[in-house]
């Protein structure tokens, strides 16, 4: 399954790449966004694609080749692709010898074709290691699952995702645990199944897609990495620099909604969406993971 850029026109807006510019795509994964952002900024302008996982980076050039196909000699000098963690982009500018950028884009979406191809154990569908981290280095979570008390795990299961039958959940897996390892996605997804009713969710959704996400962004220190960057936006991006970033998780609106504004009452910034822009019925006819995106843009002062 191909990867839908989300919000494509949305970013282009707010983003406003123009020829000349430097852009950093901070979580270029298979490049949608940046293969549409890169063509404005030509000629003369730079593009940062930075991603964790560095398997991704590759078909990013690939699509945004595709895009520039007169472009080719022009690349080489203006499209730069790194393995590394979005919070560490000022060291990331620093050791390139980049300059702060003219905008930043962070898509914190997870990629369907990761969900497809990583062989990571990211989806409940398949039965893969249960890695589910986006970094080798990063604990995972077949690990994870040994070192956590059931209360803990519990906690997190809830924090993460709002699962309502959370205890029970991590009741479920550590007793698994203690008979066969969970070594697999699917040895995960059994013993959350293992854990509900029949009916849970009215059929709505698979029962063993909240705790797989709570798992995912605990194992990927996704919020706190959030919370991280953002703080150092005047140290990545020029003043007048746009940063715009695409939540999909409340957690997540909720954490750059307050840093937003606590950056701005200290005068480092200007929120320029006063509340999030979300997709358009048609976006998400065509695209349904669209449905839960949330879009926030300021701009460095």
């Amino acid at each position: 399954m191909p990867h839908t850029p989300v919000l494509l026109n949305e970013v282009l807006t707010y983003l406003d790449p123009k020829p000349g510019e430097f852009i950093i795509d901070g979580t270029v994964n298979g490049g949608g966004h940046s293969a549409e952002i890169f063509p404005k900024i030509l000629p003369g302008g730079k593009l940062l694609g930075i991603d964790l996982d560095g398997s991704r980076l590759e078909n990013a050039r690939i699509k945004v080749s595709a895009k520039v196909k007169n472009e080719k000699l022009k690349m080489k000098n203006n499209l730069f692709l790194t393995k590394g963690n979005y919070t560490d982009m000022p060291n990331i500018l620093r050791e390139m010898n980049l300059p702060k950028a003219d905008g930043l884009l962070l898509d914190l979406g997870f990629s369907s074709e990761q969900l497809e191809e990583s062989g990571r154990g990211f989806s409940f569908m398949k039965d893969e290691p249960l890695l589910m981290t986006y970094d080798d280095t990063e604990t995972p979570v077949k690990q994870i699952l040994k070192e956590l008390t059931e209360r803990d795990l519990a906690k997190i299961i809830f924090a993460y995702s709002g699962e309502k039958m959370a205890i029970r959940i991590a009741k479920a897996i550590k007793a698994q645990e203690k008979k066969n390892k969970i070594e697999t996605s699917g040895d995960l997804a059994k013993a959350v199944q293992s854990a509900v009713p029949w009916n849970y969710e009215r059929g709505r959704i698979n029962p063993a897609t909240r705790t797989f996400q709570a798992l995912r962004i605990y194992a990927n220190h996704e919020l706190e990495n959030l919370g991280t960057v953002i703080a150092k936006l005047p140290k990545i991006l020029k003043p007048g620099g746009k940063a715009v970033i695409i939540s999909f998780h409340s957690l997540e609106d909720k954490i750059i909604k307050h840093a937003f504004r606590d950056m701005e009452k200290n005068g480092k910034l200007e929120i320029v969406t006063k509340k999030p822009i979300e997709a358009s019925e048609q976006e998400i006819l065509h695209n349904p993971r669209s449905r839960s995106a949330k879009l926030r843009s300021a701009r460095i002062v």
